[in-house]
């Protein structure tokens, strides 16, 4: 494989360019600039040639209040729903004139427990991007959500102290613990595989069963 990574902090390019050495394009850049979807497209192409993969893996939590204003809204939907939708609609036609593609969205749980701007962001993703897949599946290209649970990530560790961890995992997650980043990684690893032909539209979790939804 090779591979386009979009992201904030230069100094994590770096340090995965140094690893993966010329098998790596790196693009450094903020989703919310308002030419974003853009840059990132271009930039891809011209660096791989065609892309067939996307991951969009962008997001972020926004707690709000009922003070909170359209201005904080308009951003949580614009990272967490508008540049996505418009990333991949500007990568579509690479994938359709090669008539192969998978696009794989990390999103989020679908039970909200408040005001937060992630969540109606996440919920329009999954339904544009089953609404998609009824369109581009006749060109090969599927398309697929993954909302993780809690995942030990940097945000995680960062806003849930280690006795919130520790409650949560004896009491809210089936398993009984925080998932790891690579347990989202094989399943997206799997639906951007031709093993996965024959699965598009699909919201699949990996949250160690902590919905309480069946669907």
């Amino acid at each position: 494989m090779r591979l386009a990574v979009c992201a904030r902090r230069g100094a994590l390019l770096e340090a995965l360019q140094e690893e993966l050495g010329a098998k790596l394009v790196i693009v450094q850049g903020d989703l919310l600039a308002s030419n974003a979807a853009d840059t990132i497209a271009r930039a891809a192409l011209a660096g791989l040639g065609a892309v067939d993969i996307l991951v969009n893996n962008a997001g972020g939590t926004r707690r709000f209040t009922l003070e909170s204003g359209d201005e904080h809204w308009d951003e949580a939907l614009t990272l967490n729903f508008v540049r996505p939708r418009q990333l991949t609609h500007r990568l579509l036609p690479s994938m359709m004139a090669r008539r192969w593609g998978r696009i794989i969205n990390i999103t989020g749980k679908s039970e909200p427990e408040g005001l937060n701007g992630a969540f109606p962001a996440k919920a329009a993703i999954h339904s544009w991007a089953k609404g998609l897949s009824r369109v581009v599946g006749r060109h090969g290209i599927t398309v697929n959500s993954i909302p993780p649970g809690r995942i030990l990530t940097e945000q995680i560790l960062r806003n849930y102290p280690p006795e919130v961890r520790q409650r949560e995992s004896e009491h809210d997650i089936p398993v009984g613990e925080y998932g790891r980043p690579e347990d989202v990684a094989h399943l997206a690893c799997f639906l951007a595989s031709p093993l996965a032909r024959y699965i598009t539209g699909a919201v699949i979790p990996v949250d160690g069963g902590l919905r309480r939804y069946q669907f």
